[in-house]
């Protein structure tokens, strides 16, 4: 870290002295229509060709689209440079306001050229480009903005940092990468070009940036130590759009309106899921269902990483160890069970000549081509593979097509959602020299798991038929999880290898263990240009399919790689892990920066770490963990040792306790969720969000609150049986005592918290819907009636709300329900809408706040308004 560090701080230097001598550009031509404004910027002197080619000839375009959200557009005239596709990542329709209506300011000096945007009901200056020059190259786009001292920044993700973004000689790296172990200070899974800066009582607003081009945004100070942000992209426009909140729930809110509003998930994927690559054949899954069962954990759905494939061919079996027949037999016994069945699906295509999937695609021109017109060829799991062209006209139809066949209900496996992996896209041909042939025979005889466990018992699996009983362990030996190691379609005449602007990548080259950048989409693009968004394209044609193969349903996505918008289509996990302490704690910065900042609140880590031993104790911190995120699976690697929550006693307990409160609590979070697809707002939120004046919340990334109510503080330290969490200026409820704590905006120090324990406070001034009881699956959870908690707060009162609908169709309809509470201090009322009928009562309501709870007897029906007063 100190190397790069100096690295960062000499690199800085340099472009300083170099940038400084391009000449900028001059605005003219001005044309202010209150509502836009546009003009021409022209090269202000002799191009300097810092990286590569200067433009000389720009466009600006301001848009004041709505009161809180400004466009600002700066591209070629000429409409040669890349833009994000239109299809791929609609923009939002502009409302056309005056100026004077709108909360943000646009404002510009035009020689040379400089813009910068303030707050209109304070004139605070919140982005401004004065002082430094734009420079707006064929492959390098640079623009330097000023910040006040030691900003609150949040955000640019994906990244395994600090949840509030260090200020000094840091840089984020945005080219989405296979990235096991997570590593810090690097470019992960995901690119998302968008930060919340938050000032205090002065209020936040966001910037996002809508450029798919890899890039490196740095933040750090000059030599007189002023603050600044600056982007350095290696192609692409600015198109930013800046979103004035103030409050930062707003600015999440309508960055959501930018990018898509959060899908709406089915009600079963707040469940508890279960996988790991290493599940030796179709018996073992089975075993581990039931061994769940045994242990008295409730699993609400199974999952099979590659194991399941013949011989890591996607839309196959393996016939000896997952044959057709005891698949169809595995998920149509956990559907009887009220359970669920996800598989996975990769992206690389075996290039084989009597491989089906393989063919049909071919003949449907669906593969991406290399410069001859050939199908570009690369290495992964089944060895020599193509990937798809996920913006070819046909390959959506293939895709469908395939998942049709394969997914049958009929005659195949009937799966409730699909997993997309390794669609940064990860290939295992290390650089451009690769020959894929060689480098998929040269790695064809990987490790596999040793001592494959089996039911020595002997005993049938609980509720599975009696046949499944252990195959023979196949002989074939398979490939480990991990690799060794004028149409603005972009300008031609690049070099899409080398740019001499290097972004920081990770993993090296831009075509590193990637698609290589030079391959070219169907639409004319280059990988080069779209290389960030090919894991949205591919889980973008994975719902389409879904909802093809079910029309009506939500579909379940869960995908690795993301951008801009993904939210809006997929759920997200936080990729590979590792099995430790640090990765535990950032999983909680991950989960506050994707479900606050990101708008994907449907996100979890790999519960217990992905790569490595899971430690016992570690196990069952996670456990807890992890059942107030919103996913929540346990998952490992296939170097890994098993880690099911039933390995150890401890974590049995802790998970048992987890998972009853999670159950409990689901509906509270399916409501959380609603609320994001309708309005943006977060499903978890960090403390600021919710005491956006306290400054001691602003860097807070240990604790969080899920939904609005649930104040959740872990032990993070290793092995530790105490912690300090902070209790801000409120009143609050122990949820597992329901005893009144008032908060003093302060740290707060408990020992002696066991290895089943979890602080989680109830914030004064909400009413918490709470199932009466957990369940061993949700089908069976939504069958018990609810006790609604009301914890007034600092006034005495409180509010809540709960959220009821069949939790599976796409369009509910008018059959749903939203029905408000509300606590005055004496009277209780229930009213809303009620169009989803039910048989679920409240069953009681619990007033929190004397000396001891107060507790009203119903049953009210959720059917239709109540209302009682309660004496204290």
């Amino acid at each position: 870290m100190r190397f790069l560090i100096i690295l960062l701080a000499y690199t800085a230097r340099a472009f300083a002295a170099s940038i400084e001598n391009c000449p900028g550009y001059t605005a003219s031509n001005i044309v202010d229509a209150d509502g836009t404004l546009t003009a021409d910027l022209t090269l202000s002197g002799d191009a300097c060709n810092i990286y590569s080619t200067d433009l000389p000839d720009l466009t600006l375009l301001v848009e004041y689209q709505t009161e809180t959200r400004l466009h600002v557009k700066i591209f070629d005239t000429g409409l040669d440079v890349f833009q994000v596709q239109e299809h791929i990542l609609t923009r939002p329709s502009s409302q056309n306001i005056s100026s004077s209506d709108a909360a943000l300011q646009f404002s510009l000096i035009e020689d040379p050229f400089s813009f910068s945007i303030t707050r209109s009901s304070s004139g605070e200056v919140l982005f401004n480009t004065t002082g430094s020059q734009l420079v707006f190259e064929t492959q390098y786009v640079y623009l330097k903005t000023q910040l006040p001292q030691n900003p609150n920044l949040y955000g640019l993700g994906e990244h395994s940092d600090s949840f509030r973004l260090p200020t000094e000689n840091y840089q984020r790296v945005l080219w989405n990468s296979e990235s096991p172990f997570i590593p810090r200070l690097s470019n992960l899974y995901g690119s998302h070009p968008n930060y919340l800066d938050h000032r205090g009582d002065a209020g936040s607003h966001g910037v996002f940036l809508l450029n798919s081009n890899g890039m490196n945004i740095n933040i750090n100070r000059t030599d007189e130590g002023e603050q600044f942000l600056e982007y350095n992209t290696i192609g692409g426009i600015l198109d930013f759009y800046f979103l004035a909140g103030p409050s930062p729930s707003e600015v999440s809110q309508q960055y959501a309106e930018v990018v898509g509003l959060p899908a709406m998930m089915p009600y079963w994927t707040f469940g508890f899921h279960q996988c790991k690559y290493g599940y030796w054949d179709v018996n073992y899954v089975a075993e581990v269902v039931g061994n769940y069962s045994a242990a008295n954990i409730p699993l609400e759905t199974m999952w099979s990483d590659i194991d399941y494939m013949d011989l890591r061919q996607v839309f196959t079996t393996d016939p000896e160890r997952f044959p057709l027949h005891k698949m169809r037999e595995l998920a149509d016994t956990l559907h009887e069970r009220g359970q669920h069945y996800i598989m996975m699906l990769d992206p690389g295509i075996h290039r084989l000549g009597n491989y089906s999937t393989f063919t049909r695609g071919d003949e449907k021109g669906v593969f991406l081509k290399a410069d001859d017109g050939s199908n570009y060829r690369g290495v992964q799991w089944a060895g020599e593979v193509v990937w798809p062209d996920w913006i070819a006209s046909s390959t959506q139809d293939w895709w469908t097509d395939e998942i049709s066949r394969f997914f049958d209900p009929e005659s195949s496996i009937d799966i409730d959602g699909a997993w997309n992996d390794m669609n940064e896209a990860s290939n295992f041909c290390s650089d451009v020299n690769c020959d894929p042939a060689q480098q998929a025979k040269d790695s064809n005889n990987p490790p596999q798991p040793t001592n494959p466990p089996r039911n020595n018992t002997g005993r049938p699996i609980p509720g599975f038929p009696e046949d499944f009983q252990p195959d023979p362990a196949p002989t074939r030996r398979l490939r480990s999880r991990q690799a060794a190691s004028g149409q603005m379609k972009g300008l031609p005449d690049r070099d899409l290898f080398s740019p001499k602007y290097r972004i920081n990548n990770h993993q090296g080259d831009l075509s590193v263990y990637t698609l290589y950048t030079n391959i070219t989409n169907a639409d004319g693009t280059r990988q080069y240009d779209t290389h960030n968004m090919y894991g949205l394209t591919m889980l973008t044609a994975t719902r389409n399919a879904l909802l093809a193969r079910r029309p009506g349903r939500r579909p379940f996505v869960l995908t690795r790689s993301t951008f801009a918008g993904a939210g809006a289509r997929a759920a997200h996990w936080f990729g590979d892990n590792a099995s430790t302490w640090a990765d535990y704690r950032t999983s909680i910065a991950q989960l506050l920066a994707f479900a606050a900042v990101h708008q994907m609140p449907m996100v979890g880590s790999d519960v217990c770490g992905f790569n490595g031993a899971a430690q016992e104790r570690m196990c069952a911190r996670w456990a807890l963990l992890g059942a107030f995120m919103p996913f929540y699976r346990n998952h490992a690697d296939l170097s890994a040792p098993f880690q099911e929550f039933y390995r150890w006693d401890l974590v049995a307990r802790a998970a048992r306790k987890a998972i009853d409160a999670r159950y409990r609590l689901l509906d509270y979070a399916y409501t959380a969720l609603r609320r994001a697809s309708a309005t943006g707002a977060p499903i978890v939120n960090p403390l600021f969000f919710l005491y956006p004046a306290d400054k001691d919340t602003f860097g807070i990334d240990t604790q969080f609150f899920y939904g609005d109510a649930l104040l959740v503080s872990p032990v993070v330290d290793d092995d530790a049986e105490s912690v300090t969490y902070y209790l801000p200026d409120d009143v609050f409820y122990d949820f597992w005592t329901l005893a009144r704590v008032r908060g003093a905006g302060a740290n707060v120090t408990v020992d002696n918290v066991t290895w089943t324990d979890i602080p989680v406070h109830i914030r004064g001034g909400a009413v918490l819907p709470l199932r009466t009881a957990s369940a061993n699956t949700t089908a069976l959870l939504r069958r018990n009636d609810f006790r609604l908690v009301v914890a007034p707060g600092l006034d005495g009162t409180a509010a809540g709300s709960l959220y009821l609908d069949d939790g599976e169709s796409l369009d509910v309809g008018d059959e749903m329900s939203e029905i408000g509470f509300a606590w005055d201090g004496a009277t209780f009322k229930a009213a809303g809408t009620f169009g989803y009928s039910t048989d679920v009562v409240v069953e009681s309501v619990v007033v929190l706040g004397g000396e001891q709870p107060v507790t009203r007897e119903g049953p009210w029906s959720l059917n239709e308004p109540f209302e009682f007063t309660l004496s204290q």
